[in-house]
């Protein structure tokens, strides 16, 4: 993995804490934002360092959730009023663009 300043964490940080209720955004978007060289990245950094952040408003290109956190992703986006559609979020209505 390249290599990761703390700058970068912050920043990653700040645009998850940005994202609005209702809203989400992808791995690279946010990738893409900070200039980091791949969205694993930032799924590195979400997942050492995201606990006080709305982290369930990250998501895959894909719109699926992750497997393993899939049930309580899921829910939390259901309650803010995230539009899905066969378990994935509908990411045209509801990308937000760091």
């Amino acid at each position: 993995m390249a290599a990761i300043s703390d700058d970068d964490v912050e920043q990653v940080r700040a645009l998850v804490a940005a994202i609005p209720e209702g809203m989400v955004t992808t791995y690279g978007d946010l990738a893409a934002a900070v200039g980091l060289s791949s969205p694993r990245i930032v799924g590195w950094i979400m997942r050492t360092d995201s606990a006080d952040l709305p982290w369930h408003r990250v998501i895959s290109a894909s719109g699926k959730p992750s497997p393993h956190l899939a049930t309580r992703q899921l829910d939390r986006l259901r309650a803010e009023g995230v539009p899905m559609r066969d378990g994935k979020v509908t990411l045209r209505e509801c990308r937000w663009q760091p």
